[in-house]
């Protein structure tokens, strides 16, 4: 029933894309907003509570769904599944941002490839040039399709129904938001939602840089994890970041000017500077993990059939 799901939502997705932003990600904003409203007095214990409220109960309704259609009928199981992982997961909430960067760039178009990275990250890349623009470009696909397909994919694998898409996505949007909204106050209501998501996404994080690995050079991947993922700000990302890079080759990271301010940024990979075609590579790569995730699952529940 895994492997159904996915395959129909893969197509479902091509030939009508999701607007994420509106559909899915506008109204968890909004709920993570209520739950804090309600809750945020900057204590710790505070944002356990909230935490529970906002990502475990919607969760738990899920799987008690699931669990009263498929007593009625396995098909309907399959829909909601199909439902579920169709907003949850999926290429296009983030590669029609990084097509149309890619496009831009081979057109010679800097002034349009500055704008469309700025929106899509929601930072100026006014001062940037096409080798940085290229750079940071792979560097926001290759976090995207770990956080919008395969950090769900596994999860989904993992927790019955769709009960594991809907706790990763959930978990990612609370952790993101209340963390961006108390950065500033010092306080430790959003701590419970790092620490848990964190938690969420310790073997994900891994199996995406494992799926790297093992569909690019897979021993500079494996030795660009090893030293240079914990040089990266975001040590988790960074995992991802550097077994990517080591994969394709291609030298990510490093310092950058972003107006009046230089990011401290390590390097990540090894090889070449970034271009427009090693945009074109991470495309391939991240289509080759995903044949690998998909092949890997046919083959589990090919196993489990047969037994």
């Amino acid at each position: 029933m895994s492997l159904l799901s996915l395959i129909a939502v893969f197509l479902i997705e091509q030939l009508q894309p999701l607007n994420y932003r509106r559909v899915v990600e506008e109204p968890l904003a909004a709920w993570a907003d209520f739950i804090e409203s309600r809750f945020n007095a900057g204590e710790y214990r505070q944002g356990v509570i909230a935490w529970c409220l906002a990502v475990l109960v919607p969760v738990l309704l899920v799987a008690l769904v699931y669990a009263l259609l498929y007593s009625v009928t396995p098909l309907l199981a399959l829909l909601l599944n199909i439902g579920i992982l169709y907003l949850t997961m999926g290429f296009r909430q983030f590669s029609h941002h990084y097509t149309e960067i890619q496009l831009a760039l081979r057109l010679g178009d800097l002034p349009r490839a500055r704008h469309l990275l700025a929106e899509w990250r929601g930072r100026s890349a006014d001062d940037l040039g096409s080798q940085e623009i290229a750079r940071l470009s792979i560097e926001t696909a290759i976090v995207a399709a770990h956080r919008h397909v395969f950090g769900v994919l596994l999860c989904f694998v993992l927790l019955p129904g769709p009960c594991g898409a809907v706790l990763y996505r959930m978990a990612a949007v609370i952790q993101s938001r209340w963390l961006a909204r108390n950065a500033a106050e010092h306080n430790d209501f959003s701590a419970f939602s790092r620490q848990v998501f964190g938690i969420i996404d310790w073997l994900p994080l891994r199996a995406t840089a494992s799926a790297f690995a093992i569909v690019g050079d897979f021993e500079d991947a494996v030795y660009c994890w090893r030293t240079q993922a914990g040089l990266w700000p975001d040590r988790d990302l960074g995992i991802v970041l550097a077994s990517g890079a080591g994969a394709l080759g291609v030298q990510l990271g490093m310092p950058l000017a972003e107006g009046v301010e230089v990011s401290d940024r390590a390097e990540l990979g090894l090889g070449d500077p970034a271009d427009v075609d090693f945009m074109q590579s991470a495309v391939g790569l991240v289509w080759r993990a995903t044949v690998l995730w998909m092949l890997l699952l046919f083959l589990l529940e090919f196993a489990s059939l047969v037994g």
